[in-house]
C-alpha cells in the first residue's frame, strides 16, 4: 500500500510538471513575455554599438522609457505569475520639479534602472532561449515526421532509421523535458530580481509601515480622547443635571412638607442623601473621563484642582510657556491623578510635590516632563499591582517614558517625559 501511494504521488507530480502541463505553459508564457519590455533597451544598446560615432540618443531614449516600463513589468508579474510587486510610494508627481528631484535622489529609482538595464535584457535573452528550446525540441523530437519534406526527399518515402535522426529525436525529447524547468528557473530568478529591485526595499517598507502605524495609533488616541470628551459632556449636561434637579426637589419637599409622617420624612431624607452622593460620584466619574477645566483652562488649572482635592499637602509647580497637544495634556493629567491616588493609598506620605515643565530632550525633541515626589515609605513596584503598570501603558501610548526611583524607606520619585505635539 505504501509503495502504491508513493507511485501515485510520483505520477501526480510528473503529470503536474510535464511539458504539456499548465505549470509549463504558464512559466513559458511568462519567460516569453519578458522579451517585449526589453526591446527598447536592447535596441538602444544595439544601435549605440552599430551606428558610427556611437550616437547616444537611442540609449538616452531607452533610459527615458525605463520608468514607463516599470508598470508594464509589474503587470506582467501580476497577470502571469500572480506576484504583486508593490510600487514605491512617492509624495510628488514625476513630471513636477519636486518629483524629478525626489526620483533622482531616490535609491529605488536606481534599483529600477538596474532591473531594466541589466535584469530585463538578460531575462529577455533567457526567454528567447526557452522559446528556441521548445522549438528545437519539437523539431528534433518529430524529425521522422517531417524529414521527408526536405529538398531531395520528396517522393522517396521515409528516410529510414539512421543514427543521426535517432540522436536528433532523443535530443529533441530531452529538450522538451528540460524546457519547462528552464522556464521555471527563469521565472524564479526574474521574480526574485523584480521583488528586490522594482519594489520598495525592506528597510523602506518597514519604515513606511512604522509611519503608518504611528499615524493610525495617533488617530485612535485622538478618537478615544474625543469620545471621552463626548461622554463627559453627555454626563455633565444630561444625567448630572437630572440628579441635581432630583436632589433639589427632594430638598424642597423636605422643607415645605413638615406634616409628613416620620416614615415618609425618613424616606425623603434618605433619598436626598443618596442623590447628593450620586452627584458626588458622578462628578468624580466625569473628572476621571475628561475634566472640562483641562480643555477650557489648560493643564495648570486642572492639576490645581487635583492638588486641592488630594488628602495630603501637594506642592504644585507648572511652568509651561505654551500648551502641549490635547492628547499629551490628557495623559499628563491622568499621570498626576493616578500618581497622587497611589501616594494616598500606599505611600503613607506626609507631603508630595508635582513639577511640570517643558524641556529639550537629548535628540532635540520638545518634551513635557512631569516629576511626582513623595516622602513615603518607598518600595513602589510596577509588578505589584499598585497602578503603576497602567500608568506605564498610558505613558507608552504617546511614546513617552516612565522612570520610577523608589528605594525602601523612600522617597519615591516618578519621572514621566512625554513628546509634545503642538
Amino acid at each position: 500500500m505504501a509503495l502504491r501511494g508513493a507511485l501515485r504521488r510520483t505520477s501526480t507530480w510528473l503529470a503536474a510538471h510535464a511539458p504539456w502541463s499548465a505549470w509549463a505553459r504558464h512559466n513559458t508564457a511568462f519567460a516569453a513575455a519578458a522579451i517585449p519590455p526589453a526591446l527598447p533597451v536592447l535596441a538602444g544598446v544595439t544601435v549605440l554599438a552599430v551606428l558610427p560615432g556611437h550616437n547616444p540618443v537611442p540609449l538616452a531614449a531607452a533610459l527615458v522609457l525605463c520608468p514607463l516600463l516599470t508598470p508594464l513589468q509589474r503587470s506582467r508579474f501580476r497577470s502571469l505569475l500572480g506576484l504583486d510587486v508593490p510600487p514605491v510610494v512617492r509624495e510628488h508627481r514625476w513630471w513636477t520639479p519636486r518629483g524629478v528631484g525626489e526620483r533622482l535622489g531616490s535609491e529605488a529609482m536606481w534599483r529600477q534602472y538596474g532591473y531594466h538595464l541589466v535584469v530585463s535584457p538578460l531575462a529577455a535573452l533567457a526567454g528567447a532561449a526557452v522559446v528556441l528550446g521548445w522549438a528545437a525540441g519539437g523539431v528534433g523530437a518529430t524529425v521522422y515526421g517531417w524529414i521527408w519534406l526536405l529538398p531531395g526527399r520528396g517522393g522517396t518515402g521515409t528516410p529510414g532509421w539512421t543514427g543521426q535522426y535517432d540522436l536528433m529525436t532523443v535530443a529533441g525529447g530531452l529538450a522538451l523535458l528540460a524546457a519547462p524547468w528552464a522556464a521555471a528557473l527563469v521565472a524564479r530568478l526574474d521574480s526574485l530580481a523584480a521583488t528586490a529591485l522594482l519594489g520598495p526595499n525592506r528597510a523602506g517598507e518597514l519604515l513606511r509601515r512604522v509611519e503608518d502605524l504611528a499615524q493610525s495609533r495617533a488617530g485612535v488616541l485622538d478618537a478615544a480622547d474625543l469620545e471621552r470628551r463626548r461622554i463627559e459632556r453627555d454626563l455633565h449636561d444630561g444625567a448630572q443635571q437630572r440628579l441635581v434637579s432630583l436632589a433639589m426637589n427632594l430638598g424642597i419637599a423636605r422643607a415645605t412638607l413638615p406634616d409628613l409622617p416620620p416614615e415618609a420624612k425618613a424616606v425623603i431624607d434618605e433619598a436626598h442623601r443618596e442623590a447628593k452622593e450620586a452627584i458626588e460620584e458622578l462628578n468624580s466619574l466625569v473628572r476621571g473621563l475628561h475634566p472640562a477645566v483641562l480643555e477650557d483652562r489648560g493643564l495648570d488649572a486642572a492639576l490645581s484642582g487635583i492638588a486641592a482635592r488630594a488628602p495630603l499637602p501637594v506642592e504644585l509647580t507648572v511652568d509651561l510657556a505654551e500648551r502641549p497637544g490635547p492628547t499629551v495634556e490628557a495623559v499628563a493629567y491622568f499621570v498626576v491623578s493616578e500618581a497622587l491616588a497611589n501616594v494616598a493609598k500606599h505611600a503613607r506620605a506626609r507631603r508630595c510635590s508635582v513639577r511640570v515643565r517643558r524641556v529639550m530632550g537629548d535628540a532635540g525633541t520638545d518634551l513635557l516632563r512631569v516629576v511626582v515626589t513623595d516622602d513615603g515609605v518607598g518600595g513602589a513596584d510596577p509588578a505589584s499591582g499598585t497602578g503603576l503598570t497602567g500608568l506605564r501603558k498610558r505613558v507608552g501610548s504617546v511614546d513617552g517614558t516612565l522612570k520610577i526611583n523608589s528605594p525602601l524607606g523612600g522617597p519615591t520619585v516618578i519621572t514621566v517625559e512625554l513628546p509634545c505635539v503642538p
